[in-house]
């Protein structure tokens, strides 16, 4: 303790503590609903790329069943040597394969599905580091109203060195420089 804190009644020094410990709270309570926001923004976009190759993918084996039936109809057409008929189906074959025109060949189809799950893997990555910088928060708002309850000033520098690495870890789910 020190002089100061010495001369200081208990309820002088709570006086001191709920000050600087009451607005340290809004501080952490601002962050706290900012890494939420953040941490969702990051989850809706993992879930909508998840919901959205799921869709390509289907798209690609419906592409994939109908050219397995042209195939087998190509194959009918060649055995009666039906010319016209088989060009046609070939075509069709070509086209349900690639079609960069439209984008809905089946190798345009993988590739966008494909492209959607690593923008749902990197979505993801984001967010173990934003659910530990949450629990931060939480854990430093907690020390802060214990600190004020207990009139402990060892308790209102902790929450800062918590509140504080909370911080490191949401701006590291949030940018991702390790």
């Amino acid at each position: 303790m020190t002089q100061e804190q010495k001369t200081l009644s208990r309820s002088e020094r709570e006086i001191q503590i709920k000050d600087k410990a009451g607005l340290v709270i809004v501080f952490m309570a601002l962050f706290l609903a900012a890494n939420t926001y953040i941490a969702n923004n990051f989850s809706n976009i993992a879930q909508t790329n998840l919901l959205k190759a799921s869709n390509t993918y289907g798209f690609y084996q419906s592409k994939s069943i109908k050219q397995t039936l042209a195939e087998g109809q190509l194959e009918e057409a060649r055995l009666v040597s039906n010319k016209e008929r088989m060009e046609k189906l070939q075509a069709k074959i070509d086209r349900y394969e690639s079609e960069p025109a439209t984008g809905e060949g089946k190798k345009e189809l993988l590739e966008k599905a494909r492209a959607q799950d690593a923008a749902r893997d990197e979505a993801r990555l984001h967010g173990p580091w934003l659910t530990f910088s949450g629990m931060l928060f939480q854990l430093a708002i907690v020390l802060l109203s214990a600190a004020i309850l207990t009139v402990n000033n060892n308790m209102y520098r902790a929450s800062w060195a918590v509140g504080a690495l909370g911080l490191i870890l949401m701006a590291q789910g949030y940018w991702l420089f390790i």
